[in-house]
């Protein structure tokens, strides 16, 4: 065979081979629907693991404005909280949150309501039959990243003082039973959401829950041995403010996904537009709660501004998608001043918080779920209706709480010993030191 035959039964070949690819290609050409599928479902996926890095900022920055000697049962309970969130909410919380997503008919009242017990992604749930903008199992992650973070807000306000079992009880009951009921009766199509009550991430159904469950924690618990004494407060420093700041970085970027999720698709203008509101309100209440701090305590105050950083994205969370970057910075400035304020105020009535989870979560988290129906662009919000709502789910999650964290008061007990608390819980509950090996030096 010639060189010349040889090239031209290659060229041959080529050009069959090029046709029929493009056949092959036309005939399996995804749809724009597909496609769009397939980019809303990546970045809610994203967004999953954004909100998943979170639980890590809860417990770098819980560990670093709490004392050195409570570090590993910080991180203990922070690493217990996401996994008994994670199966909690798949075996009961799920379909207790979404009573209809897994129901074919559905006797849904709007209050309370139940499809089963545990997840299944057989059939068009696998689809974009069951959602156009993502799959049943991405939706079951994302809420799922969700569900453990009420848990994990209390775990910075009880923190220091309480018996590592009672809490882990505590925290499968709160996850499984009382956030997904909530939760249902907004994001669930329930009553509230009926009612007109907004809530775009959940500055009340996520951060006032684990606000309120907070507060009943730290109410019943009592403040910390030598917080307040002979009528004044003693205050108890964080042994480690880079881990607590690292802490904070980490959630405000979690919270990228926190919000932009919520969004629940990958649509650029909106998504857009709920990260730069966000990332303002967390801006303006850093700058907030600096100056008002500041001017109060006539020194800057670092634990303030983080927690500002704070106030302003739990603020902003409810209605990140319907108010002005204006409007978003007003809300953050609030939040900061708020978080301030708070955090003097828990002291005064002497409840001990140690890292300000209530003033952050409760505090602002009421706030911002009002601010809905002062500065939304839909005029179908209004404060009534967000006050129903931030009523009605206070009533009963705190009651919730206190019910639960009363009990386990009454029977194995909710608080370490006198002896076990001046040790510190890393050696009384587990044996392990954070920083074995490390001695500190001091200077009469």
């Amino acid at each position: 065979m010639t060189v010349k035959s040889a090239f031209g039964i290659t060229l041959i070949i080529l050009v069959v081979g090029i046709a029929g690819s493009e056949a092959w290609a036309s005939e399996h050409q995804p749809s724009i629907a597909d496609v769009l599928f397939t980019v809303n479902n990546v970045w809610m996926m994203v967004a999953t693991f954004l909100v998943f890095l979170m639980h890590l900022g809860f417990a770098t920055l819980e560990s670093g404005l709490t004392r050195a000697k409570n570090t590993t049962n910080i991180l203990f309970k922070n690493t217990a909280i996401i996994a008994i969130g994670i199966l909690t909410y798949a075996f009961v919380g799920f379909n207790l949150m979404y009573p209809v997503a897994g129901a074919e008919t559905p006797d849904w009242n709007g209050w309370l309501g139940f499809s089963g017990f545990g997840i299944d992604g057989s059939g068009v749930r696998e689809t974009s039959e069951y959602n156009p903008g993502y799959t049943y199992w991405t939706d079951f992650l994302f809420q799922a990243m969700f569900a453990a973070t009420g848990a994990t807000i209390i775990s910075g306000a009880v923190a220091e003082r309480i018996k590592l079992g009672s809490f882990l009880i505590f925290t499968v009951l709160f996850v499984a039973i009382a956030y997904p009921i909530t939760g249902s009766w907004k994001w669930g199509t329930g009553w509230l959401d009926d009612l007109g009550f907004y809530d775009f991430a959940g500055s009340t159904l996520v951060h006032s829950v684990g606000g309120w469950g907070a507060l009943a924690g730290a109410i019943l618990l009592g403040p910390r041995l030598g917080k307040y004494v002979g009528g004044s407060v003693r205050p108890i420093m964080g042994h480690n403010l880079p881990l607590a700041t690292i802490g904070v970085f980490l959630l405000w970027l979690g919270w990228f996904g926190f919000n932009g999720g919520s969004v629940l698709s990958a649509a650029a203008g909106d998504t857009s537009r709920v990260l730069v509101t966000t990332n303002i309100a967390a801006a303006a209440g850093v700058v907030a709660a600096m100056l008002v701090s500041w001017s109060i305590q006539k020194k800057p105050d670092l634990s303030m501004a983080l927690n500002g950083a704070l106030a302003g994205l739990v603020g902003i969370t409810a209605s990140a998608d319907v108010v002005s970057p204006g409007s978003a910075a007003l809300i953050g400035l609030i939040a900061g001043a708020l978080v301030v304020v708070s955090v003097i105020f828990f002291d005064k009535i002497k409840v001990d918080d140690p890292v300000g989870a209530i003033s952050v979560h409760l505090t602002c988290g009421i706030w911002g779920t009002l601010a809905v129906g002062i500065f939304s662009t839909n005029p179908e919000h209004s404060i009534f209706k967000q006050l129903v709502g931030v009523i009605a789910i206070g009533v009963f999650t705190f009651a919730f709480a206190l019910i639960v964290f009363g009990i386990l008061k009454a029977t194995i007990g909710l608080r370490v010993s006198k002896g076990a608390e001046l040790r510190g819980l890393d050696l009384s509950e587990h044996d392990q030191e954070a920083y074995s090996g490390f001695q500190i030096f001091t200077t009469q």
